[in-house]
């Protein structure tokens, strides 16, 4: 991204990601990375929140894994005062929260210095939220009033620990430590030393409010040796104290249906929501993999004229809610009024278009009971009848022609307005390409055939333990022509049906 005037500073947002899981994002997190120039993020961040910042920005990745910083502190100060004098506005994406642990007040000091505006947005700590999503409430009137967050990673240039792990283990209440798993041998004995119960629980939750999250439960006398055992690995919160037995009462989000189970969604860069959303509620460990981008017709002019006539017609047939999108963002161009649609009906494919069109205040005429094209040709044909009736159809430059062939067969009179296409991603902004090489994936998502031809031209390595799910006959079938099969396919052509399916199948195979 080219350099900002200089005439005037820019702004840096010191951002907290929050614990893992993308829908605890804060609203104000997600205001400053819709206008950031450019994100600086660390190893902690979900990937995916990185898809509110603009296309167009720069993402910087600062590291932050135990001695091993992509970037040094001293120079990552230096460069958020650098990007800043430029002009531009900086999010500084951190985990958890910018002030707990994260090393935000140092940053947040340089920028002072240098008399940069900035601004502190606080996150969901792991410190409450990892126990949270364990079943462990780090406060109980019944057995803890008093709660002590502390670190097990200290600075290393310091000569010696400022942290006193034996006066610590005398504290009341709960004691909840980040960053420690490496230390972990080093803290329990001190805390014993200094007069800590060795039957304390304690409970290790590893990838915290996600669906990779892992919990150990064991003893201050004995958690270390557990560890050891089972390979038990950073990053990880620790949680000391009598409300790890609530545990047993409280885990509400392992016990979900599709827990732990690790899912690519092939989607746009840009969209994404509803499956994800639904796939996450469950439990499952979600990555997003921008498999293809919306670009506009070659031919947008000409585009743009049909929708200038679009009143002229009997009927408006949608079938994504792309082609809504695409239509509407240049029918408010050149109308201020949605009634200037005039008395054209409109027809849409499924209730995922539907919902598209009703964003625009306008109701749906005719939805087919099959969401497929020829569901709707069927639906057409039973209760309108469709000769002599003049049919807008909005649709991709790269569909089957059941639609169109089908309309004019039975007398309809049929232009096609082309109102986007599909071309694969060829960029891996939040790395999901790297992780799925990475193996360790259990089922993709494919919910166009267009995903589906994307996907299989990244040229991944595909295991065969891989399951494929589809949102449909057409999109299974696509994935039949590149030699491998739809395990699970939606009984309707919907995102709804889709999760009930992949639920069901698991449901069935466990």
């Amino acid at each position: 991204m080219g350099k900002k005037s200089t005439n005037r500073k820019g702004i840096c947002y010191l951002v907290g990601a929050g614990p893992g899981d993308p829908g605890l994002l804060t609203i104000r997190a997600k205001e400053c990375l819709e206008k950031a120039d450019v994100v600086v993020y660390d190893y902690l961040c979900n990937a995916e929140i990185l898809n509110y910042a603009p296309s167009g920005s720069e993402k910087i990745y600062a590291g932050k894994k135990a001695a091993d910083h992509a970037i040094p502190q001293d120079e990552l100060n230096d460069l958020l005062v650098k990007l800043s004098l430029e002009g531009k506005t900086v999010v500084r994406l951190k985990g958890g929260d910018p002030y707990v642990f994260g090393r935000g007040g140092e940053e947040a000091q340089e920028l002072n210095k240098a008399e940069i505006p900035f601004e502190i947005v606080p996150g969901i700590s792991s410190s409450i939220a990892g126990p949270a999503y364990a079943g462990i409430p780090v406060t109980h009137r019944d057995c803890c009033s008093q709660l002590t967050i502390f670190t097990g990673h200290e600075d290393p240039n310091k000569n010696e620990s400022v942290i006193d792990y034996s006066k610590i283990g005398k504290y009341d209440g709960t004691k909840v430590m980040l960053m420690g798993v490496g230390q972990l041998e080093k803290v329990t004995s001190e805390m014993i030393s200094g007069g800590a119960a060795k039957d304390t629980p304690v409970a290790l939750i590893r990838w915290a409010t996600t669906g990779r999250q892992e919990t150990l439960v064991g003893e201050i006398g004995n958690i270390s040796q557990k560890v050891n055992k089972v390979g038990f690995k950073a990053p990880a919160v620790a949680v000391f104290g009598e409300v790890v037995n609530l545990r047993d009462q409280l885990n509400w989000f392992e016990g979900r249906s599709l827990y732990a189970k690790k899912m690519v969604v092939t989607r746009t860069r840009t969209q994404a929501g509803e499956l994800s959303v639904r796939l996450r509620n469950m439990g499952a460990d979600v990555d997003e993999m921008p498999t293809i981008r919306i670009e506009p017709p070659e031919k947008l002019k000409e585009f743009g004229q049909l929708v200038q006539d679009s009143h002229k017609y009997d009927w408006i047939v949608f079938t994504s809610p792309n082609g809504v999108d695409a239509f509407f963002d240049i029918f408010f161009k050149l109308y201020k009024d949605a009634r200037s649609i005039g008395g054209a009906k409109i027809a849409v494919i499924g209730p995922g278009t539907q919902k598209a069109v009703e964003k625009f205040h306008l109701a749906v005429d005719l939805l087919p009971e099959r969401f497929v094209a020829e569901g709707l040709v069927e639906k057409f044909v039973e209760s309108e009848g469709v000769e002599n009736q003049t049919i807008l159809l909005v649709r991709p430059e790269k569909t089957r022609d059941v639609i169109s062939k089908g309309l004019n067969e039975k007398g309809a009179i049929v232009d096609e307005a082309i109102a986007y296409r599909t071309v694969p991603e060829l960029e891996d902004p939040t790395g999901a390409v790297k992780r799925f090489n990475s193996g360790e994936i259990d089922l993709v998502t494919f919910t166009s055939s267009s995903t589906v031809e994307s996907f299989m031209e990244l040229d991944l390595e595909i295991p065969d333990h891989i399951v494929m799910a589809s949102i449909g006959p057409i999109t299974s079938e696509t994935i039949r022509s590149y030699g491998y099969e739809a395990e699970i396919e939606a009984k309707e052509s919907n995102i709804p049906s889709l999760v009930d399916a992949i639920d069901e199948y698991y449901k069935l195979n466990e």
